[in-house]
């Protein structure tokens, strides 16, 4: 070894999870609660990252109950959307009702991500076998005659070698681990892309998470309590296009579609307080080789289109440990274990993209487009005049095509 090279240190366990993003936290809590020896590697330091998915669906709140978890996650700070409204032009109405699902929790939940991946990795400590190793990156795999064995790792203390039952890629949309091991995704396309930004409210502000779309523009508010979480949707690569016109013409376009954001739109002082989400749909074709498992972001990029993205990845995530936990336990896990996963996953993640991607050909797309105020697509006009229907869209977002339940056991916390 050449002078001033580190010798990796060794780590062997049962299941090594590349990513502590929400597939990625929430599989390696359930693993450790089932008794699996599990270590997560998360490359940042903490969950401190903002502008990321905070939308908590109901299906996952269920998730929650049924972990006994529910009172304690409801604790941490967050704001209930029951439902969803939409401003089309001049018309408004009710797009999604989610007081009707058959679910303990009939509302979205909007937490910051970090919220909520710090409760799991809290919940998760409790179980002596569980591993969160912060500040370390998943660099490579690690294989045995085509067999991936585990990960090479880059941690602020050194290099770490990571040998393990099942290697699991929960690393994003950008894996590293996917990428390393020769898999790449179909590209499904997206016509736009998102400005994320924050702007304070006033204190009279009413609290109600909405939509608008006119002329060419499309703006969503989240209510954060205390500032409203902005999403400004343009068309794909145009940011170059807005940033030429100025930060004042930008701002003015926002306050065009919510005047109310006058008063506080300075708080947009430059770019730098304006992030690019570059949106992507894509998925896997093949979820798993010999040894490796690709859930959540890495095996499917989901639109921003119904906010849906973290309750796939969470939905994966418990179906993973339904299935796998008992041949982790045994050691005998097989390559059809690990296709029997994505069999489950792939249809509701095929039809939840192909939902996704006719919302955005046939509204988001046409609206961008648009320099004329935007009239009522039919859909939303049948939905206009018939309001009970707003609980249609309310079961596919809230709780979608499969949602998934804890079937995977649980040992006692220490």
């Amino acid at each position: 070894m050449p002078e001033g090279t580190m010798h990796p240190r060794k780590i062997t366990t049962t299941c090594c999870i590349a990513g502590g993003g929400p597939a990625g936290m929430m599989l390696g809590f359930l693993l450790a609660r089932a008794g699996i020896d599990v270590t997560v590697v998360e490359k940042h330091s903490d969950f401190l990252r903002d502008f990321r998915g905070d939308t908590i669906h109901p299906s996952t709140l269920e998730v929650m109950k049924e972990l006994g978890l529910l009172d304690r996650f409801l604790a941490r700070p967050h704001e209930k959307a029951f439902n969803i409204h939409g401003q089309f032009g001049d018309e408004t109405l009710m797009v999604a009702d989610f007081t009707h699902l058959p679910v303990t929790c009939g509302f979205i939940a909007f937490m910051p991500q970090w919220e909520f991946l710090d409760f799991l990795a809290d919940e998760a400590r409790a179980f002596p076998n569980f591993t969160l190793l912060r500040s370390t990156e998943a660099t490579n795999i690690l294989s045995t005659n085509g067999t991936i064995t585990g990960l090479e790792c880059m941690s602020a203390d050194g290099p770490i070698k990571i040998e393990a039952t099942l290697t699991v890629a929960a690393d994003g949309r950008g894996s590293t681990v996917r990428q390393v091991a020769g898999m790449v995704p179909q590209n499904l396309g997206a016509p736009m892309d998102v400005l994320w930004m924050h702007i304070p409210k006033r204190g009279d502000e009413q609290s109600k998470s909405f939509g608008r779309f006119d002329a060419g523009r499309i703006l969503i508010l989240i209510d954060r309590n205390t500032y409203w979480q902005a999403a400004f949707v343009i068309p794909k690569g145009g940011l170059d296009a807005i940033k030429a016109r100025g930060l004042e013409a930008f701002r003015a376009e926002i306050m065009a579609l919510s005047p109310a954001l006058a008063d506080n739109i300075d708080a947009l002082a430059s770019w730098d307080d304006i992030k690019l989400l570059t949106v992507a749909v894509d998925r896997l074709h093949t979820w798993h080789k010999p040894g490796l498992l690709v859930i959540g972001d890495a095996a499917h990029a989901m639109s921003p289109v119904g906010g849906v993205g973290i309750n796939l990845a969470i939905q994966d995530a418990v179906a993973t440990a339904n299935l796998l936990h008992d041949p982790l336990r045994r050691q005998c896990l097989t390559n059809k274990d690990l296709a029997a996963v994505q069999s489950r996953r792939m249809w509701p993640t095929k039809l939840t993209q192909a939902a996704q991607v006719a919302a955005q050909n046939r509204v988001i797309a046409p609206a961008l487009a648009s320099g004329q105020a935007m009239k009522l697509p039919l859909p939303l006009r049948i939905l206009k005049r018939f309001p009970v229907l707003a609980r249609i869209p309310a079961r596919l977002i809230g709780m979608g095509v499969r949602p998934e339940h804890v079937h995977s056991p649980a040992i006692s916390a220490r």
